[in-house]
Formats: C-alpha cells, structure tokens, sequence
C-alpha cells in the first residue's frame, strides 16, 4: 500500500483540490509547517489524511520528516499545488510495487490556464516521486530537493500530475524571496557570489528560458516565466555573494 506525504504552508486555496485527486489512497500524510490561514481545516475535512506540525527545516529534511509518519513503506510525495490525473491514480493502484526500483511521472505546468511547454525548468519536467522509505529517502538540500536513486532503477510512468505553480504575480515574487534566500544559505560554504556572477548568470537563464527552450512560443506567459527564471537567478546569486560576505 502507498501512503501520500505533502508538505503545506498556507495552501488553503490548492490543497483541497490536491486531496479530492487522493481519496482512493488509505493514507494522506499532510505536515504543516506554520500555517496561518485555513489549510488544517481543509485538510481535517479529508477523511483519509492525517495531520501533523513541523518546524521548516529545509525542503529535503522536512520531506523525509513527513514520511516518518507514513504508516506503508511505500510513499508517494507530492505537493500542496499538484493533482493526479485520474490516469495517474489508475497507474499507481495497478503497480507490483519493487523495492529496488523508485518512480517517476510527468508533471504538466499550468500557468493562467495554459500548458507551458517550453522554458528553462517546466518542460520536460519528469520527478521521481514513489519510492520505498526502507530503501532510500529525500536528500538533505534546503531547496531544489530530490529523492536519492543511487543503485535503484527508475521506472517511468504515464499519467501525468497537474502542476500550477503561480496562480498570480504574487506568487512568482513571493516564492523567489524564499527560494534565493534557501539557496544562499544551503551554498554559502561552497560557493561565492558577486554581482557580475549575479548579472551574467541572471542573464542566461533569461536567454535559455525565452531563446534555447523556446519560451518566446509561450506569448506572454512564456516571456513572464523566463523573465522570472533571469530575475530569480540574479537575485539567487547576489544572496549568494551577500551570505558569504557575512560568513567572512
């Protein structure tokens, strides 16, 4: 049997529709880590899932803090702003689930209604998502965590999870602050920054956004997300430089 695991934070305007797609699965672990809108009420309506507090420790610490709740030893990880495609929920129901092999599916990003199919980062977007929690477990990165596959075959599956990341502009803004700012940290001790690192890294994840990954057939949103892959990017990096400037 599966147990799902979804970390949330002020998700109430995502998360039901996320836990109407799991309703099939006995187990739905949601661990909260500091909500102050209505995301535990939304969750408690569910009578499938099981709700837990945490500090935010970083994404891939946190995840595996979520799954040491999960009652099977299998767990699928997912997030608060992703549904399964009934195709996708078939797929898993059906699977002789192998210890030695982890999972993958296909994430479609969705931005004002629309499938991105191009831009640096949103397509392809394949994630390993299913593995067995004796077997392997998230890593420890802050941000842009991955579950560990070393030794263990990826098996890919078909049906796709519904992703939309930013619902408006606000998202886009408030989600760079937290993810430059995990980044600087998470870095700091190995890497330096400075601000032409800022401005010629910033710039070409522009250009391999809109031009290489072709986001410029994306009309406005491709030109949105691509501005914001360069704007993050910069921002990232002069974090970056500004982390171990204080460390020095």
């Amino acid at each position: 049997m599966i147990s799902v695991t979804i970390l949330t934070k002020n998700s109430q305007d995502t998360l039901r529709k996320t836990l109407e797609s799991l309703r099939t699965f006995p187990e739905v672990i949601v661990l909260d880590t500091g909500s102050t809108d209505g995301t535990m009420d939304v969750a408690q309506e569910f009578p499938n899932v099981r709700l837990f507090i945490s500090d935010f420790v970083g994404f891939g610490d946190t995840h595996n803090i979520a799954s040491s709740h999960a009652s099977h030893e299998w767990v699928l990880s997912i997030d608060s702003d992703e549904i399964l495609s009934p195709e996708l929920v078939k797929e898993f129901h059906a699977l002789a689930l192998d210890p030695k092999c982890v999972y993958s599916v296909e994430r479609h990003n969705y931005f004002n209604g629309k499938l991105i199919k191009w831009c640096g980062g949103w397509y392809p977007d394949r994630v390993v998502r299913l593995y067995n929690r004796k077997a392997t477990q998230f890593n420890n990165a802050r941000v842009h965590e991955k579950i560990l596959t070393d030794g263990l075959k990826e098996v890919p599956l078909k049906g796709p999870i519904l992703h939309t990341p930013y619902r408006e502009i606000a998202d886009f803004l408030s989600k760079m602050q937290m993810y430059t700012s995990l980044y600087a940290a998470q870095e700091k001790e190995r890497k330096t920054g400075s601000l032409l690192q800022a401005v010629l890294h910033g710039w070409f994840a522009f250009f391999k956004s809109y031009v290489l990954k072709k986001g410029f057939l994306g009309g406005r949103e491709g030109y949105i997300i691509s501005a914001y892959n360069g704007h993050a990017t910069f921002y990232k990096y002069l974090k970056l430089h500004e982390s171990t400037k204080k460390v020095d």
